[in-house]
């Protein structure tokens, strides 16, 4: 009968599985943290985690969940990003890397974005200044005293995330059982990374509307510079040039691109988000990672490009990894091809199997 009743459910859910992934039968709510301590000493007697899943929890004989998967989003992002064609198309289907027949999956919204507590929601510049240690805490308590989820199977991070990946392998060995870092190195942020992130901040509070962050509508000349750094740190060269050949072509496209980056942004909140990673450094600590990691860069990436030296450092000092870097073609995505599982879904299925 269980055999049968799965059978069912995975053509139901192939049949929820359009082109635009926009039928997953998702839940949201909110984890309320109570007297969340940040690492600066500020404190919030209630911080929102709000988070998204799919699939259903399955409890083992002891009563705990064991078939939970978090997946976290980059800067600027949010757990709703992972409802994308080219992400749960690829993954959450029957016989998927990340079946929601089989797997609980958690896509959090991480302190300052999406619907979380954010600076935006009235403190403004007062908000704590959150890092990425925080960030890590905010999900553990809200998988534990939101979700009483105390294991997990895998954690799988996008540019932001997969710093998050790094500081829970280091913070919490033995709560995930694999990581799936994407797009990022386990050093401090610094060099060319730093820089253009402080390009970024330093723009924004270079307008005099900012005011301080007490403005009353959007700062347009620091968002217009914060959004054109995004765009370029996010790009692939190979395709843009292949893609609009001419100046009218880059132009127009530049355009559109700005549009989208810029759209319901908030300039404090996005002062924030480029900050947070300001003391993430796991790189003194990675031989205390010991899970299972397929870890992927590609590359096309600006902020994380190949040639530093660093990936090859760090694999020998990690007990069980896997790194791959993909190739630059015109088809790749830049930074953002960490969002696109074709690139890297079949790798991930094996991760998984082991």
């Amino acid at each position: 009968m269980h055999m049968i009743s799965r059978a069912i459910s995975a053509l139901l859910l192939a049949a929820a599985l359009p082109a635009t992934a926009q039928t997953l039968p998702t839940k949201e709510a909110d984890a309320v943290l109570k007297n969340f301590t940040f690492r600066s000493g500020e404190k919030l007697g209630e911080l929102r985690i709000h988070y998204t899943t799919l699939g259903t929890p399955h409890r083992g004989a002891k009563g705990e969940i064991d078939n939970a998967v978090m997946v976290l989003h980059g800067t600027g992002g949010s757990g709703k990003q992972f409802l994308s064609p080219q992400f749960a198309g690829e993954l959450y289907g029957p016989g998927q890397p990340l079946d929601i027949t089989r797997y609980y999956v958690i896509l959090p919204d991480n302190i300052g974005h999406g619907a979380s507590s954010k600076p935006s929601d009235g403190m403004k510049m007062a908000f704590p200044k959150y890092d990425y240690d925080d960030m890590v805490e905010a999900q553990r308590r809200m998988l534990g005293e939101g979700l009483k989820v105390t294991k997990l199977k895998l954690i799988l991070g996008t540019s932001m995330g997969c710093m998050h990946a790094f500081v829970w392998g280091q913070a919490h060995p033995g709560f995930a059982e694999r990581l799936a870092p994407f797009a990022c190195l386990p050093v401090e942020i610094a060099g060319m990374n730093r820089m253009w992130r402080k390009m970024a901040i330093d723009g924004i509070k270079a307008d005099p509307t900012w005011n301080g962050g007490n403005y009353t509508a959007q700062p347009p000349m620091g968002l217009r510079t914060a959004a054109d750094l995004l765009i370029l740190a996010g790009a692939n060269p190979l395709a843009l040039q292949q893609q609009f050949p001419t100046r009218a072509q880059a132009e127009a496209n530049l355009e559109a691109s700005f549009d989208r980056t810029i759209k319901a942004r908030d300039a404090n909140d996005l002062i924030y988000q480029l900050d947070a990673s300001r003391t993430y450094n796991p790189w003194p600590g990675l031989e205390k990672i010991t899970a299972p990691m397929l870890w992927i860069n590609s590359a096309d990436d600006f902020i994380n490009p190949p040639g530093y030296g660093i990936t090859e450092a760090a694999t020998k000092r990690l007990k069980s990894v896997r790194f791959i870097l993909i190739p630059a073609t015109a088809e790749t995505k830049g930074h953002g091809t960490h969002t696109w599982a074709k690139f890297w879904k079949d790798d991930l299925a094996k991760l998984m199997a082991e």
